[in-house]
């Protein structure tokens, strides 16, 4: 067996991934059979997942059975209430009461209520609502509610904006409201993600070229990640089937995909180059690969689905589909890697380097740069442990600090850039009407149906029953036990703090009174289903921040005289936050146990698990504090000019961003825990094991993180907060993880440790002499990078 410096390339273990080898790449035939009946599975995935754009949904925010969730349903139910789903913004230069106008605004509405999909229309016309004009009478209002799923919603909302958007006679039309933000949003993250591809992709490919130093080995990354994102795509349209698939996962698989293809088959690449150079052919090095790195792949993937699996404990349609999601690019990603590269690197060959268009420039950075640097850093760092850990860890509290301020919330219309049409239609809408309803908190009293008072006339509310009428016409009646209740329960919401005033059926409420009687519009507010009332808040509460739950949680804790269900934006986040919240610690507990599990598997070691998840813990804790300082608090408005957004941070973003660099980090933790053990199980001790282990990985997770990083920060520059909140985060959090986490952190605790890192296996213990004395005495030059890696 060929050896280097008197040691076998093979692990002291039984290889356990060899059978792959000798089953799908044991002879160059058996290869290309392999890669053909691969290339058939790509192919049909990509015909079975052709349009899973389609089956996506939009949002999935709220948990499906959330309190604010069943409250909206009812309202749009029983009362053709509620929110609308879109808002069309009609001006006109003479006033929207000008005669042609006036037309004009009651076609659009009869278009709009004549539409298949439409639930109900309220317009300014043809019923001259004041609310829904603007002050100066050059604009006006129609909300229209449509009927289905999101995904129904979406395509409606899609299709009236292209028909009815831009000049309609005397009136100019744009679209506002939720289903055109998210309309809006996927506009612009397809236009951002085009852009980047144009910019980014040639650079990657650039770094990839110089990290790999072949062209042909800088495409097989490529061939991997179009594999792993091309089934995984159809395993998305499968599920999609069974249940709501949020949009914003196809983005994060693909993204992930391409960084697990790249963290793999730089792994591999490297390892088959080192087995081709000690003389190995391409089938046995092939081999050797899968036993060695294949198995750190296999571990890796099952880490990188367990810990975005976790997120199914959340109950909100998002993590769900999330968690299926990133576990399905996982495995696909291993299957690429195990199965596809091994193929291609068997009928490869030496040919994997051929077409090394940086050499030259490579040997000069070689003589610049000597060899053996990250083994100098390793031993640098084993000498003097302690500092350099209380450093760094002092380092990373700093840069997490910021983030026990976080100020959670949801993110709205304002985290679009200021030139788009969707956001001028929204800011209008702010500035110029009354109409308050799109912050309003909604009270749902359902059973409880109210009856006229006698002050109302004959425009209040229709009794509960005919016979309750009064005797004779004109002769007052006073008011049941539900309409006195009612009227109660309504003066005790306006007295809250953050309420301005409260609207239902039985009149209008201020301050702890009635403010008005109740007119024509208070029909609208009560029928055989119930009673609903309707919670201005006051204009400066913002109701997708702490200050919406606030008044939220005060709205839930007056008592009602029956079950109530509490809506409105405010009451969403509410849901949201809570389910979160409530299901952290199993999320928690669930990701802690299964990558301590698989890494005591892995490791047969205890401590080492536990540095891992503690380490990759404060790494994402540091994470979270720049993105607090930068989107929340403004630490670089100086540098980069004001954010578009509320000064809040989305308490659904994060958790998503996270789970993602989670999986990664747990990547690179076990790429270096695998040459690390390699060579503790060849008898080195364990400061010298680091310094290996760092040597034959670091330049790979580095570059791994290189790449991945240059992909998500490209997302920085686009036009919507939300993802250069995702792009900036995770490139923030890879290099934090590879730089200051896995280069300094990592050898310096296992330093600090020493035998113990190994415990509880003894057998491996017996020539360990940890110490950096022992290993700067142990003779061993430092080793030297093979084949580029």
């Amino acid at each position: 067996m060929p050896t280097r410096e008197g040691r076998p390339l093979m692990l002291l273990h039984r290889p356990r991934l060899s059978f792959l080898t000798r089953c799908a790449h044991g002879t160059p035939r058996r290869a290309l059979a392999t890669l053909v009946l691969l290339g058939l599975v790509a192919l049909l995935a990509a015909v079975g997942g052709h349009g899973v754009s389609e089956r996506l949904a939009p949002g999935g925010w709220t948990p499906a059975r959330a309190e604010s969730t069943r409250a909206d349903a009812f309202l749009a139910e029983r009362f053709g209430a509620g929110r609308p789903h879109l808002v069309l913004l009609a001006t006109a230069r003479g006033g929207v009461d000008e005669p042609g106008a006036a037309r004009a605004g009651r076609a659009l509405t009869e278009r709009l209520a004549a539409d298949p999909h439409t639930a109900w229309v309220r317009g300014y016309w043809p019923g001259s609502r004041p609310e829904l004009r603007g002050r100066d009478g050059r604009a006006a209002a129609v909300g229209v509610r449509f009927s289905g799923d999101e995904r129904a919603v979406l395509a409606a909302a899609k299709a009236v904006t292209a028909r009815e958007s831009g000049r309609s006679g005397p009136l100019e039309v744009t679209v506002a409201g939720e289903a055109a933000l998210f309309a809006e949003m996927e506009r612009l993250s397809t236009e951002g993600a085009t852009l980047a591809e144009m910019i980014i992709a040639p650079l990657v490919l650039l770094i990839m070229l110089w990290i790999f130093g072949s062209l042909v080995a800088a495409l097989l990354p490529v061939v991997v990640g179009a594999f792993a994102v091309v089934t995984t795509t159809a395993l998305l349209r499968l599920l999609s089937e069974v249940m709501t698939v949020s949009v914003f996962v196809l983005n994060i698989a693909t993204a992930l995909g391409f960084g697990l293809a790249v963290d793999y088959c730089l792994l591999m690449v490297s390892r088959y180059r080192e087995e081709l150079a000690a003389g190995a052919t391409p089938v046995r090095a092939a081999e050797r690969v899968l036993a060695t790195a294949g198995r750190a792949v296999a571990f890796s993937a099952t880490t990188v689905a367990a810990a975005l699996g976790a997120l199914l404990v959340f109950p909100l349609p998002l993590t769900r589909s999330l968690a299926l999601g990133g576990a399905a690019v996982a495995v696909c990603s291993a299957a690429g890697a195990l199965l596809l590269l091994p193929a291609l690197l068997v009928l490869l060959g030496p040919r994997i380097n051929r077409y090394d268009v940086f050499a030259r420039w490579r040997r000069r950075g070689r003589r610049a740069f000597a060899e053996g640097r990250w083994y100098r850093l390793a031993m640098w760092v084993t000498r003097r442990p302690a500092p350099v850990a209380l450093g760094t860890l002092l380092l990373l509290g700093l840069l997490a600090a910021p983030g026990a301020d976080a100020r959670f919330g949801m993110y709205d219309d304002r985290i679009l850039p200021a030139s788009s049409p969707v956001a001028r239609a929204s800011q209008r809408l702010r500035a110029d009407f009354d109409d308050e309803s799109g912050n309003a908190a909604s009270v749902v009293l359902p059973g409880l149906r109210v009856t006229p008072r006698p002050e109302a006339g004959a425009g209040a509310a229709e009794a509960a029953d005919p016979e309750d009428a009064a005797d004779a016409p004109g002769t007052p009646r006073p008011p049941d036990a539900s309409t006195t209740a009612v009227d109660t329960y309504a003066a005790r919401l306006s007295r809250l703090p953050g309420v301005r005033q409260v609207r239902t059926a039985t009149g209008l409420y201020a301050h702890g009174r009635r403010a008005a009687e109740p007119g024509p519009w208070a029909a609208g507010f009560t029928g055989p289903a119930g009673t609903w009332l309707s919670v201005t808040p006051d204009a400066g509460v913002s109701v997708l921040s702490p200050d919406g739950r606030l008044l939220t949680e005060r709205l839930r804790r007056a008592p009602a005289p029956t079950a109530a269900l509490v809506g409105g934006p405010g009451a969403r986040l509410t849901d949201t936050e809570d389910a979160l919240g409530d299901r952290l610690p199993a999320a928690v507990l669930i990701t802690v146990a299964a990558t301590l599990l698989l890494l005591f598997v892995y490791t047969r070691s205890l401590l080492v698990p536990v540095k891992a998840v503690l380490l990759n813990a404060l790494s994402l804790a540091a994470t979270f504090g720049i993105i607090v300082a930068v989107f929340q608090q403004g630490r670089l408005d100086v540098l980069l000019g004001p954010l578009d957004g509320p000064r809040t941070t989305d308490v659904v973003i994060p958790a998503v961003m996270f789970c993602t660099a989670f999986g990664l980090s747990m990547d690179y933790e076990v790429f270096l825990l695998s040459r690390i053990l390699e060579e503790h199980r060849r008898g080195s001790p364990t400061d010298l094991a680091v310094a290996v282990g760092l040597q034959r990985t670091a330049r790979l997770f580095t570059s791994a993180a290189l790449v991945f990083a240059v992909v998500m920060g490209s997302l920085a520059a686009c036009d919507l907060v939300m993802l250069q909140l995702i792009g900036f985060g995770l490139a923030v959090a890879v290099l934090l993880d590879c730089t200051l986490v896995r280069a300094l952190l990592v050898p310096a605790i296992m330093s600090l440790a020493g035998r113990a890192n190994w415990w509880p296996a003894t057998r491996h213990r017996a020539r360990d002499r940890s110490g950096p004395d022992t290993a700067g005495r142990s003779g061993r030059p430092a080793p030297t990078a093979v084949g580029g890696a």
